[in-house]
């Protein structure tokens, strides 16, 4: 006969139920990833006792019970992050890529500093950064947010040029750039914008031309207190409210199809049509046919001797000058040499007035002077001196081929980097001078920012802002037992921040920029560890990589100086990423001889996830999520790979890092009802 179970005695059961409720809050009801994401926003905010419910590790905002301020959630994600008008502080930290539901995301009129990241929510539908006091550019990354209709970043401290980053915005509506530093001239990809209805650039530096947005669908225009110059296109003057004030507008009459910027100078739009002045039209129909009258009388008396290009030096010699090219950049005119069979074959030349060398660089310079860099500050010699104690050797942050990066520092709390070159570098001001406008030309959040020059005879040195954690190189192969080692999510985000880097300068820049000096020394982090590649636009001076480079880093194409091409720099990006990887110099005489070379140890054992497991930094201390490393490692593979064809481009590079996170980031997702033992191995990066 069965034997009946006695039932539980009530105080057991009071006290299971105890035991249940205390247990069932442990599991978590909002996404890791979004939690992990805020945790590092309200750290790197300075921990704000206004944001109520907000936690430094940990939390679940979107439990009902567990009330965050301003956090909207849609089940286990976070939608909405709306902040706007408390005070806040500090900086937006560097994970906010990880908020991917996030559609809303508004810290307008707050307090908030430092560059504005790379990194921001992927498919925010509103993006409202306004009244704070950002600095740095407008990342690339938003120019893969296809679902953004609102951008506010209105009144910062952002700088720069805006580069052709808006092609793929097709439901961006609202744009708002007002109050800021912009220069140059509006990007070309505006045009694309076909859903644009108000655009804000009011109070920058902005130049050039507005035909780009002469098609536009734009009910609402501030283009007030810039440096436009030119016509008001005609299509634009129906926008029921255009304001166009102190700005350089064009006088006189209008190209056809057009209508002069005076008659709209100060209007909101309206007006009648002004009629085409057939005066002014005749007036220039004959002026063009005066100046193709003269420039054809002197084709005819210089025809035998302008053709060829060449100029009579004083001693009745021929000279010609052309580019001094570097990457596609003009960095000098220096006089050609030509054989004497060239010069044999010179057509005899019409007696002219010679030029020496100091007149024509007298002219040159002449010409220069309405393209010397804006925004940067002209330091003298002996500023910079005092300011590094004379160059001390306590100061020295680095040591390269082509000169010496001292620390400087101000007696405001001012703190930066000065490059200071070898004075045979240059050979004149001019020379130097082109170099300092093509890097001031490179803006993106992960390259160092050029803030000034020195340009005295035998003193050139520019000037970048400092970055306090020094580099990468340093955090990795000299830090002490006692430093702060770099996290699985911070390593990750460096390789993300430096391609991006390096993406910009092969494929946003143009004509493309090779580094040719991608080494782990010239990543430098900053207060939050963000990557900043620096001696980008110098590839001039790196004739010989393998001298600059150093071991470990040679890509197998550079068996001469000229074999170095821009597939060598993804190369050389992997070489800094498997350090990332495995905590490794690049070559290190220490270890076995089999081991020395980085790449010729680790390349082979990529695939092997057992292998990555002994491979990965022990700094790390196991640390890091199984499948992320093995992604990862399969992106650096085909980096190094020995035939530059089968490397990847660096906005592939990009994609496929990108890829990887959201990939891990899915998985996690569908994973929802994994224990949590599981559910560790395809975590988040």
């Amino acid at each position: 006969m069965a034997r009946r179970r006695r039932p539980l005695p009530p105080p057991l059961l009071v006290w299971l139920a105890v035991l249940f409720s205390a247990v069932a809050p442990a599991v978590a009801k909002t996404d890791k990833s979004d939690v992990a994401a805020l945790n590092v926003m309200f750290n790197s905010m300075n921990k704000p006792s206004q944001l109520s419910g907000w936690k430094s590790s940990g939390g679940d905002p979107c439990d009902d019970d567990d009330e965050w301020k301003g956090i909207e959630c849609s089940g286990s994600s976070v939608t909405e992050i709306n902040l706007s008008g408390l005070e806040l502080s500090g900086s937006l930290g560097y994970q906010l890529s990880s908020l991917k539901s996030v559609t809303k995301f508004d810290l307008s009129n707050n307090n908030l500093n430092g560059d504005l990241p790379y990194q921001l929510p992927p498919n925010v539908v509103e993006l409202n950064l306004y009244g704070n006091s950002l600095t740095g550019g407008v990342p690339y990354s938003i120019s893969q947010m296809g679902d953004l209709e609102t951008l506010n970043l209105g009144k910062n401290h952002l700088s720069g040029q805006l580069t052709d980053m808006f092609s793929e915005l097709p439901k961006l509506s609202t744009l708002d750039l007002s109050f800021n530093r912009f220069s140059g001239s509006l990007p070309k990809s505006f045009q694309h914008l076909k859903d644009l209805k108000t655009l804000n650039v009011e109070s920058n530096q902005f130049s050039g031309h507005i035909d780009v947005l002469a098609k536009l669908p734009l009910e609402d225009l501030n283009l007030q207190n810039n440096k436009f110059t030119g016509w008001i296109p005609s299509k634009l003057k129906d926008i029921s409210n255009l304001q166009i004030g102190g700005n350089q507008w064009s006088s006189g009459s209008a190209p056809p199809g057009m209508e002069k910027g005076s008659a709209l100078e100060g209007s909101s739009g309206g007006g009648g049509r002004s009629g085409v002045n057939g005066i002014a039209i005749a007036a220039v129909v004959i002026a063009v046919l005066v100046a193709a009258l003269i420039l054809l009388s002197v084709l005819k008396r210089n025809r035998s001797s302008s053709s060829s290009h060449y100029l009579m030096d004083e001693s009745g010699h021929n000279r010609s000058f052309a580019p001094l090219v570097d990457d596609g950049r003009t960095i000098n005119m220096k006089p050609l040499e030509h054989s004497s069979s060239i010069s044999s074959t010179t057509p005899s030349a019409m007696p002219i007035k010679p030029i020496s060398d100091n007149e024509f660089e007298n002219k040159l310079n002449y010409s220069r002077r309405s393209t010397d860099p804006v925004n940067l500050v002209a330091y003298s010699s002996s500023d910079l001196q005092a300011a590094t104690g004379s160059f001390h050797s306590s100061r020295l942050l680095g040591q390269g081929t082509i000169g010496g990066v001292y620390k400087a520092k101000y007696a405001d709390g001012t703190v930066l980097a000065v490059k200071k070159f070898d004075p045979l570098s240059f050979s004149g001001s001019s020379d130097f001078m082109d170099l300092v406008n093509s890097i001031s030309k490179l803006h993106h959040p992960n390259i160092s920012v050029l803030v000034g020059y020195c340009s005295e005879p035998g003193h050139y040195m520019l000037v970048y802002d400092y970055n306090m954690n020094g580099s990468l190189y340093d955090f990795l192969h000299l830090s002490d037992d006692y430093s702060k080692p770099l996290t699985w999510d911070t390593r990750v985000r460096i390789a993300v921040g430096t391609a991006c880097a390096l993406e910009y300068l092969h494929d946003a820049c143009s004509p493309p920029v090779i580094h040719k000096n991608i080494k782990a020394s010239n990543v430098l982090l900053d207060a939050d560890l963000n990557p900043h590649l620096t001696d980008c636009g110098l590839a001039y001076f790196y004739e010989d990589p393998s001298q600059s480079l150093g071991p470990g880093y040679d890509p197998p194409e550079c068996t001469r100086p000229s074999g170095y091409v821009m597939k060598s720099d993804v190369y050389c990006f992997g070489v800094v990423m498997l350090q990332l990887l495995t905590g490794r110099k690049p070559y290190d005489s220490s270890k076995p001889r089999a081991e020395q070379s980085l790449v010729k140890f680790v390349g082979p054992q990529l695939h092997d996830t057992n292998a990555l497991e002994a491979l990965a930094d022990p700094g790390l201390r196991g640390l890091y999520p199984p499948k992320a490393l093995s992604r990862f490692a399969d992106v650096l593979s085909r980096c190094v790979q020995s035939d530059p064809e089968l490397r990847p481009s660096m906005s592939e590079v990009v994609q496929l890092l990108l890829q990887c996170v959201q990939r891990t980031t899915s998985n996690r997702r569908l994973g929802g009802h994994r224990t949590v033992s599981q559910r560790s191995d395809d975590s988040d990066w």
